[in-house]
């Protein structure tokens, strides 16, 4: 016998995809008892669940393993292995949901809008369809004046705290 006629012998580890919908219920089922509000779930194909959640003071690494745990309690894992990260965005991160903007109203913020115009300011006035941006502009080259930019959400491309030092 040749070897051109035995056929190679392959296994296939079963993988499945874990189910997103699932897991934002889940999320949704713990968040409703608590101040935590989702940021971003994401779910790669190999199974790796990033979940990112804050609450209006800053979420706490104790409120991070306990949605961990509840998410880890309630997931079968012989549905499908995975390896589950739960923490807060980074500092860095742009916005991704309206709470984000309600929780840092006062603070400097960058804004970069869907013609990728850049602004900073200090974030005022956050309501259900936008927001308005105190800005500083320069009138004739020299005098600086107060200036409100208003924004609706759908105006803008990208949105983050500008990080201050001291």
């Amino acid at each position: 016998m040749s070897l051109g006629d035995q056929s190679p012998l392959f296994y296939y580890r079963s993988h499945r995809m874990i189910d997103r919908i699932k897991i934002e219920r889940l999320v949704d089922e713990f968040v409703k008892e608590t101040d935590l509000f989702l940021v971003s779930l994401k779910v790669s194909s190999s199974n790796r669940i990033t979940v990112l959640a804050d609450t209006m003071k800053g979420i706490t690494i104790d409120e991070c393993v306990a949605l961990h745990r509840y998410l880890e309690k309630n997931l079968d894992r012989s549905a499908g292995d995975f390896e589950l990260q739960v923490s807060s965005p980074g500092l860095d991160m742009p916005f991704g949901v309206i709470e984000q903007y309600y929780k840092n109203e006062g603070e400097q913020i960058a804004v970069v809008d869907t013609d990728d115009n850049q602004y900073s300011g200090k974030l005022r006035n956050v309501t259900a369809g936008g927001f308005e941006l105190e800005t500083e502009i320069i009138v004739k080259g020299k005098m600086k004046e107060v200036k409100e930019i208003s924004f609706n959400y759908d105006q803008v491309k990208s949105a983050k705290v500008i990080l201050t030092i001291g």
